[in-house]
C-alpha cells in the first residue's frame, strides 16, 4: 500500500509538484489544498481537497484521519505562519522549513542583515520605517539606490525598481505611507541597483546537506525585451548557461549551504528547497532575494528534469539523510516554460472564461502544460487568475525547446491571451552550441573548403586580368561579367554574363530519379547572377555531362531547363551534351549553365558609390535551400540515419527527397520592371554559397556594412532541422546556407515603400530586413541580430520519431498537397486550414501552397500566421488569360501541387488551365447549383421567393458552375433576410461542408470519370 501525500497550493508550482509526485510508484495518492483544473483532472492518483489552511488544527486533525504520511508546502505563506511547526508538532512529516526558518524570504531585513553578518554577496542596502529617512537614504547613497522592497511577503510584487531617485522615494511613500502591501510594508528594504543577468540557483535542504538543482533563468516583466510591469514570472528554462561552472560552485558552497550553515546554527534548521535569486554581475554572483520554497514559475522547468523519485527525495530532507540519496537529473535536455496570462495582469483581469486547446498541444508527448489560474465550470475549463498557464517543452537544445513550446503555447485559446515569445533568448544568443549531444559540424566536415576556394581566386586574378580587351577590364568578385558594348560600336549597352552548375543537389536527384526540378536550379543560379548587375537575360546555353547517356533523364532535365528559360523570359538557344565513359559513374551527371544578359549603361548595378548610411536593405524570400550547401545537407542527412524517401518532418506532403529538390526561386519577373526605372535601386546581392555575410558585402562600399534583423523575415524549417540535426552553429548557417532570404535589394529609405509597392506588383514580397550603416575597422560587413532566435522558431515540432530510418512507402503515408487560390479574404480558406490541421478530423490532405492575384488579399496574411508558403502572380503582367494560368500551373507543378481549391479566386480560368487539373480542382458556389447560376446567387434566390437556399462544392468544369457536385448543405431563407444576412449564413455552410469535400477527394472517396461525372469509391 503506497503512501498518501497533502500538497498545499494552488498554482502552476503545485500542478507540476503533484505530477511529479504521482509518478512514484510508493505514492498511493497525491491531495492537493486548494489546487486547480490541473490537480482537480490530473488522474486517479492526484486531487483536489478543500481545507482551512488557517486553521492548522484542522488540517492536522484531516491529514491524521486520512493517513497523510507526508504534507508539501508550496507557498510562501503557510511557511511564514508555522503551519510546518503545527503539523511536525502533532507527528506529521512536512517537506518545508520552520516559521523561524521561512524569515529568508518572510523578513527582507532579516535576510539582508544574514548576508551581511556571515559575508554572503549581496547588494549595498538598509532598511527603514519612516518614509522621510528612506527618502534621505536614497537622496545620499554613493550608490543608485533605486530598488525599494516591502520587507515582508507581498506575493511576489513587492519590488519597485525605480527608474530614477524621485521614483524610489514615490515607491517609498507607497509602501510605507500609503500601505500599498498592507502589513508587508510596515518596513522598506533600499537596495543597490545591480547591473547583470538575473538567475535562480534552488538546492534541497535537509538542515546539514544541500543538493543544488540546475540553475534556471525567471523572465519578470511582463513583456517581451524584459519590458513592461514586473510580475510574478512569465516564463523560463533550465539549465541557463549563463553562469559559469567555477560561479555556479562558489553559489553552491558561499551562498546556498553558508546560509543553511548559518540558520542551524542558529537554532532554526532549514528543511525543503532554498531559492536563491542572483545577479551575475562584473564582481561575481550577488544575492538578490531568498526565498524558502520552489520558485514559480521555476518549479515547472526544473522537476520535468529531474529522474529521481521526488517523494523519496523530499523524505529524505524531511529525515535528515539527504547525504545518502543520490539526485540525478537528465543533463542531455533542456526545459522551457512559457506563462500564458490573463488580459490586464498583473493588474485587474477578467475571470471565466473558456479555455480550449490544451488537449492539442499536449498531443507533443515533449509538451506539458502545468494549470495555475484556471478551475472547472461544468465540462469547460475557465481561467481564474493572472497566471493561467505554463506550457513547458522538453528537447535536447534550449532552442529546440522554445521552438515547441512557443508552438504548443500557440494552440491554447482564451480571450486576451498574454505571453512572452522571447524566454530564453539571451541565453540563446550567448550559447555557442545548439545541442550538448554532438560535435559540431561545418561545411568544411562535408568536404567543401571555402577558404581554399577564396585561395584559388587569389591566385588566379592576375591570370583573368591579363585577358583585358577593348569593351571589358576583367575582375573576379561580382555577380556576373560585364563587356561594354561602346567599343564595338553600340553605345549604352554592357553585355553580362553568368555561369553555374548545381552541385551535389544532383546527388539526390539522383537518389530520388527526379531530374526535371535541377533544370530550374540551373537556370535560377545563372540569371540571378546577372539579374544583380541590372541585366535581363536574353539567352541560355547549357552543358550536360554523363559517363553514359540516358535519354529520358537527359530529356527531363531539358524539361527543367526550359521551364527555368520560361520563368526568367530569355530563350534556350543552344547546348553540349558530353557523353565520357568512366568520368561518371552509373547515370550520374553534371550540368553547368551560361546566360547573357544587356543592360543600358545607366542602369547597371550595383550604384557603390550611392549606397549611404541609412538605405533600406530590403529582403526577398527564398523558396529553401535553393542550390547551395547541399553537402553539408546530405553529410546530416547521413550523420542522422535518414533517407531521401521518409516523410519530411516539417512538409508532411512531401518526402524529404522531394523537398530538397524544391527549385531555386527565379527573381527575374519580380525586380525586372522596378530595375527598369532609374535611380530606383542601388544594388542586388544573389545569396548563395556564402549566405548572407559573403555576398552582401559585394555590393557595398568597403566603408559601410548592413544590419539585418533576422526576426523580420520568415526562416523556413529546413534551416533549424540542419542546425539540430547536425548541430551547426548558427554563424556556419549563415555562412553556408541562404537561410531564407534568396535576394537582397539595396534602396534609399527614402523610396523603400514604393519600391516594396513596385515589387509586390510583379509578384513578390520584398521585406525590409535592414539598414546601411557605417563599418568601423575590423567590423564584419554583415551582421544579423536575432539569427539564433529566428532559426530556434523555425524548425517545426514535427519529428521523425520512429520512422527516421526506416523507409516508408509515401503513398501510404504522406498527406496530399492543396493549393488554395484566393482574391480576397480567404474566410474558406481558413476553414479548409483548421480542419486539416486538427488531428481530430485526421484529414487526408494539408494547405501547401496559397496563390492569390491580388497583393493584398487578407488571405495572404492568413497564410504567413499559419506558415504556409504564398505566391502573388499579378494577372496584370500578362498578355492573355491563358499565359497567366500558364503561369500559375507552373507554379502549382514546381510545389508538387496534388489538388487545387478555389477559394473566392475572382479569375475565369481558361479551359486548357481547367483541362489540366480536370478532376482535381474544386470550387465552392453559395446556391444549391443548378438553381441561382453566376455571381448575384443570393440576390437571385431572394427574388425567387426560395424558403431553402445553400451552398454547392463541385468540380470545376469549363463552364461556370457547371460541375459535377461533390457535397451539398442547406440553409433556411428568411422572410427577413438580405443578401448580407443570407450570405453571412450561407458562409458559414461553406465553411463546414468544403472541408468536407476536400476529405472526400485527397481519401479518393469521390472522383471524376472520363465523361465530367461523379466517380464514388
Amino acid at each position: 500500500m503506497g503512501s498518501k501525500v497533502l500538497l498545499i497550493g494552488a498554482g502552476a508550482r503545485e500542478d507540476a509538484l503533484s505530477w511529479k509526485l504521482a509518478e512514484s510508484a510508493d505514492v498511493a495518492h497525491v491531495y492537493v489544498s486548494p489546487g486547480n483544473a490541473g490537480t482537480g483532472t490530473r488522474g486517479q492518483k492526484v486531487s483536489n481537497v478543500s481545507l482551512n489552511l488557517c486553521n492548522h488544527i484542522e488540517v492536522s486533525d484531516w491529514c491524521t484521519a486520512h493517513g497523510i504520511s507526508l504534507v508539501v508546502v508550496g507557498p510562501e505563506g503557510p511557511l511564514a505562519d508555522g503551519i510546518v511547526d503545527s503539523l511536525t508538532g502533532a507527528g506529521i512529516d512536512c517537506f518545508g522549513p520552520s516559521a523561524a526558518a521561512a524569515r529568508i524570504e518572510s523578513s527582507k531585513e532579516f535576510a539582508k542583515d544574514l548576508m551581511r553578518t556571515h559575508g554572503i554577496p549581496t547588494a549595498r542596502w538598509s532598511a527603514f520605517s519612516d518614509s522621510a529617512k528612506a527618502a534621505e537614504f536614497i537622496q545620499s547613497a554613493k550608490f543608485p539606490a533605486l530598488v525599494v522592497k516591502a520587507s515582508g511577503l507581498a506575493a511576489g510584487k513587492g519590488v519597485i525598481v525605480a527608474a530614477d531617485k524621485q521614483e524610489a522615494v514615490e515607491a517609498v511613500k507607497d509602501i510605507l505611507d500609503r500601505k500599498l502591501f498592507g502589513d508587508a510594508g510596515k518596513t522598506v528594504v533600499i537596495e543597490e541597483l545591480l547591473v547583470g543577468e538575473e538567475i535562480s540557483c534552488l538546492a534541497f535542504s535537509d538542515g546539514h546537506t544541500t543538493i543544488c538543482l540546475p540553475p534556471a533563468q525567471d523572465h519578470k516583466r511582463l513583456l517581451d525585451g524584459d519590458k513592461g510591469p514586473n510580475t510574478g514570472g512569465m516564463g523560463a528554462y533550465c539549465p541557463c548557461n549563463l553562469i559559469s561552472e567555477s560561479e555556479l560552485n562558489s553559489v553552491k558552497t558561499g551562498v546556498l549551504q553558508k546560509t543553511v550553515d548559518v540558520l542551524r546554527e542558529a537554532g532554526t534548521p532549514f528543511v525543503g528547497v532554498l531559492y536563491a535569486g542572483l545577479m551575475l554581475t562584473t564582481d561575481g554572483p550577488k544575492v538578490l532575494e531568498f526565498n524558502c520554497r520552489f520558485g514559480d514559475p521555476e518549479t515547472q522547468v526544473v522537476i520535468p528534469l529531474l529522474k529521481s523519485d521526488l517523494f523519496h527525495l523530499m523524505n529524505h530532507c524531511v529525515r535528515g539523510t539527504l547525504s545518502s540519496f543520490k539526485v540525478e537529473f537528465d543533463d542531455k535536455s533542456t526545459a522551457l516554460g512559457i506563462v500564458l496570462a490573463s488580459k490586464g495582469y498583473p493588474n485587474s483581469y477578467p475571470k471565466g472564461l473558456p479555455i480550449t486547446g490544451v488537449d492539442r498541444a499536449e498531443l507533443d508527448d515533449s509538451v506539458k502544460v502545468f494549470y495555475a489560474g484556471a478551475s472547472c465550470r461544468g465540462h469547460e475549463v475557465v481561467t481564474d487568475g493572472g497566471r493561467v498557464l505554463t506550457v513547458v517543452a522538453r528537447a535536447p537544445s534550449l532552442w529546440l525547446a522554445s521552438d515547441r513550446a512557443q508552438r504548443a503555447a500557440q494552440l491554447i485559446h482564451f480571450e486576451g491571451k498574454q505571453s512572452r515569445k522571447d524566454i530564453g533568448l539571451k541565453s540563446l544568443n550567448r550559447s555557442s552550441s545548439l545541442s550538448s549531444s554532438c560535435s559540431m559540424m561545418t561545411y568544411k566536415d562535408s568536404g567543401v573548403d571555402i577558404g581554399a576556394g577564396d585561395g584559388l581566386v587569389e591566385k588566379i586574378k592576375g591570370l583573368v586580368a591579363s585577358t583585358a580587351r577593348a569593351g571589358c577590364s576583367p575582375s573576379l568578385g561580382q555577380f556576373g561579367g560585364m563587356f561594354d558594348m561602346e567599343p564595338l560600336g553600340h553605345p549604352g549597352l554592357v553585355l553580362v554574363s553568368g555561369t553555374d552548375g548545381v552541385g551535389t543537389k544532383l546527388k539526390i536527384a539522383h537518389a530520388m530519379n527526379m531530374h526535371s526540378t535541377v533544370g530550374i536550379d540551373l537556370v535560377a543560379m545563372s540569371v540571378n547572377d546577372v539579374l544583380c548587375q541590372g541585366a535581363e537575360p536574353l539567352f541560355f546555353l547549357d552543358y550536360f555531362a554523363c559517363g553514359r547517356l540516358d535519354v529520358e533523364t537527359a530529356r527531363s532535365v531539358v524539361e527543367g531547363i526550359a521551364v527555368g528559360c520560361r520563368l526568367a523570359g530569355c530563350g534556350l538557344i543552344g547546348g553540349e551534351t558530353a557523353e565520357m565513359p568512366g568520368m561518371y559513374e552509373g547515370g550520374e551527371y553534371d550540368l553547368a549553365g551560361f546566360v547573357t544578359g544587356c543592360v543600358k549603361q545607366h542602369l547597371l548595378l550595383p550604384k557603390v558609390e550611392d549606397i549611404r548610411e541609412g538605405d533600406i536593405v530590403l529582403g526577398l524570400t527564398s523558396s529553401g535551400l535553393h542550390s547551395n550547401g547541399f553537402s553539408l545537407v546530405r553529410k546530416v542527412m547521413e550523420h542522422s540515419g535518414i533517407s531521401y524517401d521518409v516523410d519530411c518532418p516539417f512538409d508532411s506532403g512531401k518526402s524529404f527527397g522531394q523537398y530538397l529538390l524544391t527549385p531555386t526561386k527565379i527573381y527575374v519577373r519580380s525586380l525586372l520592371p522596378v530595375l527598369n526605372m532609374e535611380n530606383k535601386v542601388k544594388g542586388l546581392a544573389h545569396i548563395t554559397g556564402g549566405g548572407l555575410p559573403g555576398n552582401v558585402p559585394r555590393v557595398l562600399p568597403s566603408h559601410l556594412r548592413v544590419i539585418l534583423d533576422a526576426s523580420e523575415w520568415p526562416v523556413p524549417p529546413i534551416f533549424g532541422w540542419i542546425a539540430e540535426k547536425g548541430n551547426v552553429d548558427p554563424e556556419e548557417m549563415l555562412q553556408t546556407f541562404n537561410c531564407g532570404i534568396g535576394m537582397v535589394v539595396v534602396v534609399a529609405r527614402e523610396l523603400a515603400s514604393d519600391v516594396q509597392r513596385l515589387i509586390s506588383e510583379s509578384g513578390e514580397r520584398a521585406l525590409a530586413i535592414g539598414h546601411v550603416t557605417a563599418r568601423l575597422p575590423g567590423e564584419d560587413g554583415v551582421t544579423v541580430d536575432h539569427f539564433a532566435e529566428a532559426l530556434a522558431r523555425s524548425y517545426s515540432s514535427c519529428r521523425l520519431n520512429s520512422i527516421s530510418t526506416v523507409n516508408v512507402p509515401k503513398d501510404l503515408c504522406r498527406r496530399k498537397r492543396v493549393a488554395v487560390l484566393i482574391s480576397g479574404s480567404g474566410t474558406n480558406l481558413q476553414a479548409l486550414i483548421d480542419f486539416t490541421r486538427n488531428p481530430v478530423n485526421k484529414s487526408e490532405a494539408e494547405i501547401a501552397l496559397v496563390v492569390s492575384n491580388v497583393a493584398s488579399a487578407h488571405g495572404l496574411r492568413r497564410a504567413e500566421n499559419a506558415g504556409i508558403p504564398s505566391k502573388f502572380i499579378s494577372h496584370k503582367n500578362y498578355k492573355s488569360r491563358e499565359e497567366f494560368d500558364d503561369a500559375v500551373h507552373e507554379i502549382l507543378v514546381a510545389e508538387s501541387i496534388d489538388f487545387v481549391c478555389l477559394a473566392g479566386f475572382m479569375r475565369i480560368l481558361s479551359a486548357p488551365f481547367v483541362s489540366k487539373w480536370k478532376g482535381r480542382m474544386l470550387n465552392t458556389h453559395p446556391s444549391l447549383l443548378p438553381s441561382f447560376k453566376g455571381p448575384n446567387a443570393h440576390k437571385m434566390a431572394l427574388e425567387a421567393g426560395v424558403r431553402v437556399s445553400g451552398c454547392t462544392i463541385h468540380f470545376v468544369a469549363a463552364d461556370v458552375d457547371a460541375g459535377a457536385i461533390v457535397a451539398q448543405e442547406a440553409v433556411p431563407v428568411y422572410p427577413e433576410d438580405t443578401e448580407d444576412s443570407l450570405s453571412e449564413r450561407v458562409k458559414a455552410a461553406e465553411h463546414k461542408i468544403y472541408p468536407k469535400a476536400l476529405q472526400l477527394l485527397a481519401s479518393g472517396k469521390v472522383g471524376l470519370n472520363e465523361d465530367g461525372r461523379i466517380k464514388w469509391q
